[in-house]
């Protein structure tokens, strides 16, 4: 592709950044805190503008319920538009409360199952009213131990409750269901695998499609094939960008294996799913332990860019012929040289096209916003996990 086709086609991509990277995070063992951290989902979404206005291509902020409960949904809408951003997807969150203990939906207390649907039924809600076109569901669901609960009884209820859910969803709302081979069950997990996640979304209808988490999968996983075969069956519905070294890290994204995300996004740029119209969403899931929230997002946003940017040069005439011609060599040197090149300068003529600082970290620290809310936000508790 040209040079200023891919500009033309990066300049409107959109990737989502999440609320819950605004707050403070850690590991199991410590949450540091970091000062002038947003307190609410009102002074999260101001941040989430702010890596919008330096970015360009971060219009959304997905909201995490209830970590980002509010007393008026229409408010909140209305304040990020204010902000010049929009809300996002909505992430129930079932692992928390200590009745799911023994899982949410897949739980063998009715009780408890009835708690889990009502909760996403709620968030159908909050779409309807914020204008979200995701619900993005991920479930903690699993056993630790064999024997522990009837694995097949845990599908027909993780059914019933999605099909409860779907049901009451409006035309315009998509139902993302992300899955993860491991962590917190350590024996099964109900939702462990693309496959599993798809089985479902076709029970369902067009409206379910499958969220794919870069760093949900076992090491050696070929993710890149897992996007080609969604996107081929029409099931893709958007992607949670973070990496990993050892298990589900949520490092920034592009941080740990930046070639593995080249690769994915040529199977993007070949579907040519790259912009909205395609129909996949483009979602940030980080935590934020040791670096500041707001520069790690934009570098995020920015690592996402540049491996769009390497696959849209990738020389696509010369690559089809090369596999016809059966050139193993060659077609790889082809996809490798879109690989090293440098996107850099690219990117920063997409910038200045968009009327924007060249340099969104410099122009961040230059902006004084770190300054501001550290002077600002003084009082209350910081945003983090639980709230």
């Amino acid at each position: 592709m040209q040079p200023a086709q891919a500009r033309a086609i990066l300049a409107r991509q959109h990737i989502e950044t999440p609320s819950w990277a605004y707050g403070n995070s850690g590991t199991r063992f410590k949450i540091f805190a970091d000062e002038g951290v947003a307190r609410d989902a009102y002074e999260k979404v101001s941040d989430a503008a702010v890596v919008h206005r330096l970015t360009g291509v971060a219009p959304t902020v997905a909201l995490h319920i209830p970590w980002d409960q509010v007393d008026d949904w229409s408010d909140l809408a209305k304040h990020a538009a204010d902000e010049g951003v929009a809300i996002g997807a909505i992430n129930p969150n079932l692992f928390q409360e200590n009745e799911y203990r023994l899982g949410s939906v897949c739980n063998p207390d009715p009780a408890v199952r009835r708690k889990a649907i009502d909760h996403l039924k709620a968030c159908v809600e909050i779409a309807e009213i914020t204008k979200s076109k995701q619900l993005s569901l991920w479930f903690a669901d699993g056993t630790n131990y064999p024997g522990q609960d009837d694995i097949r009884a845990r599908q027909d209820r993780l059914a019933a409750a999605l099909e409860e859910t779907y049901a009451v969803m409006p035309e315009d709302l998509t139902m993302l269901i992300e899955y993860k081979f491991y962590e917190p069950a350590f024996y099964h997990t109900d939702l462990p695998d693309w496959g599993t996640s798809l089985t479902h979304c076709l029970a369902l209808g067009p409206q379910a499609k499958v969220l794919v988490d870069t760093g949900h999968h076992a090491p050696g996983t070929n993710i890149e094939m897992i996007v080609a075969l969604l996107a081929r069956a029409g099931r893709l519905g958007g992607f949670h960008f973070n990496s990993r070294f050892y298990g589900d890290d949520d490092l920034m994204v592009g941080a740990a294996d930046p070639f593995g995300l080249f690769r994915i996004m040529h199977e993007i740029v070949s579907a040519d799913l790259v912009t909205p119209d395609g129909g996949v969403a483009f979602m940030l899931d980080q935590c934020h332990n040791i670096e500041p929230k707001v520069p790690a997002l934009i570098r995020s946003v920015m690592n996402v860019q540049e491996a769009t940017a390497k696959a849209l040069l990738v020389d696509g005439e010369a690559l089809a012929a090369a596999r016809a011609a059966g050139d193993v060599l060659g077609a790889n040197a082809i996809l490798m040289d879109g690989y090293n090149t440098d996107v850099r300068p690219l990117l920063a003529e997409v910038r200045e096209e968009l009327g924007l600082d060249p340099n969104p970290i410099a122009a961040y620290a230059a902006s004084g916003h770190a300054e501001k809310v550290v002077a600002e936000r003084v009082g209350g508790s910081a945003a983090g996990w639980g709230n």
